[in-house]
């Protein structure tokens, strides 16, 4: 193969990869599989769906026994951001029938991850995301962005300010909307709205001590809605 054969077949892979990449934008095909076999569990085995990003993808993966004890379902995507998320609401989500959706989403918006986003355009998102699943018969839960002092692959976007800011839409969202507000931050951020350095590795994902953390806040808030 000459110079050229090589380059040309260099562009072409890189288009091709690129090409494949834009068909499946949201990734519908990353829990396809893991959605068939969902549907044949029973109710009590798929009540509660967690949408997201790394943080909840990681969540399963450093405490799997975390969902499988309590019928908890995974739907995290690593990077992934709120208009994501939304295109594959009704494929991870709605089409499996839970009681109850935790969503957890915005960070990566906030790191431009798939461009630019105001944090307005951040909440339609997520509000559109609650509407389908009001719509739907699912109790959405809300879940405040977790703390972030600065991204490692994205600097100087400023998280230590947007997030604080973007969690007060959120829970304003909620309380004008009936729908149930879970605040992370609070007890994860440190005193320059970072996250406590027990409670990541990188800054902005968590420890297995971060979820713990995380557990201990959400479990009762689902419990009393599955209970009544």
């Amino acid at each position: 193969m000459n110079k050229y054969s090589k380059s040309l077949f260099f562009f072409l892979t890189m288009f091709l990869s690129l090409t494949s990449y834009a068909q499946d934008w949201a990734n519908l095909k990353f829990y396809q599989n893991q959605n068939e076999s969902a549907l044949q569990l029973s109710d009590s085995e798929r009540s509660v769906v967690f949408m997201g990003n790394s943080i909840t993808q990681q969540w399963k993966e450093k405490h799997p026994m975390f969902f499988r004890d309590n019928g908890f379902l995974c739907r995290g995507i690593s990077g992934q951001t709120s208009p994501q998320m939304l295109l594959r609401f009704r494929q991870d989500v709605i089409q499996l029938q839970p009681k109850i959706v935790v969503i957890l989403a915005g960070t990566n918006d906030i790191a431009g991850n798939t461009g630019e986003s105001t944090l307005e355009m951040i909440l339609n998102n997520i509000a559109s995301i609650t509407e389908l699943a009001k719509a739907n018969g699912i109790v959405p839960v809300l879940c405040s962005v977790l703390p972030a002092y600065d991204y490692p692959w994205k600097k100087g976007c400023e998280p230590n300010v947007k997030i604080p800011q973007f969690n007060d839409l959120l829970k304003k969202y909620a309380a004008e909307n009936d729908v149930v507000f879970v605040d992370y931050f609070s007890s994860m951020a440190n005193d320059v709205n970072g996250m406590k350095a027990e409670l990541t590795y990188d800054g902005v994902h968590c420890t297995l001590e971060g979820y713990d953390v995380m557990e201990r806040i959400i479990l009762p808030v689902l419990q009393d809605i599955l209970n009544n």
